[in-house]
């Protein structure tokens, strides 16, 4: 099924139709690039998937606490997508422009179809999207991902992205994505980690924000796990 079919199917009916929807069409003006957006629920966000009929490539890490070496990262990146098929691969991630969010115009310019699932807490704190997705999916959320306190069960947004994903590569990566590669591999998905660092100065100044130790270690939840 062709992509503007898709996009009909999942997303019907005339303007105002879609607006009542919490649908969105954002403009890169400089790109000539359209994002939907969409508040969707668990069953929309699989039939979305589905209807591809693409496998799903879905990166997790660090987001606001960025990289060390921004450009190891890209270039980790870079080496994994060069293996998918852009006719038959979408490429995932959690929507916004920090961090792991920089695979986006990577993924664009190999000419990859791009997808974000991401908590309702980004649209709450107004925070950036990526300008090289294509599709965002906001899932009804308390938190930002990652067990639910207390819980070995998956925050919804977690849920969303591990559920709709075909193979899950992390790039470092804090508690959210440690949980999500857990439950990737526990649910039989490949799962594959590489180790890069957070941004020391990011993770300093948090900590004195805090008023906590300065750490020392910065190689994040995720590298512990795996």
């Amino acid at each position: 099924m062709r992509l503007s079919t898709l996009r009909e199917a999942i997303f019907p009916g005339t303007l105002s139709t879609l607006v009542s929807l919490c649908l969105v069409a954002c403009s890169d003006m400089g790109r000539g690039q359209t994002r939907t957006t969409k508040t969707a629920t668990k069953a929309e966000i699989k039939a979305f998937f589905q209807g591809t009929g693409k496998a799903v490539v879905t990166f997790v890490g660090y987001s606001g606490s960025g990289y060390e070496d921004q450009a190891a990262m890209i270039r980790a990146a870079e080496r994994i997508l060069d293996d998918f098929d852009p006719r038959t691969t979408i490429v995932n991630s959690g929507a916004t422009a920090e961090g792991i969010g920089a695979i986006y115009e990577l993924a664009k310019r190999k000419g990859f179809v791009t997808t974000g699932i991401v908590s309702s807490q980004a649209r709450r704190d107004d925070v950036a999207l990526s300008q090289y997705v294509d599709y965002v999916f906001y899932v009804k959320d308390a938190t930002w991902g990652g067990y639910l306190k207390g819980t070995k069960r998956l925050s919804p947004t977690s849920e969303a992205m591990v559920e709709n994903s075909s193979i899950v590569f992390g790039i470092g990566g804090g508690e959210v994505t440690r949980d999500e590669l857990l439950e990737a591999k526990r649910s039989g998905k490949k799962v594959q980690f590489f180790a890069a660092d957070m941004n020391h100065q990011k993770a300093q100044e948090k900590a004195r924000r805090k008023g906590l130790p300065l750490p020392t270690d910065f190689r994040g939840a995720a590298h512990a796990a795996f």
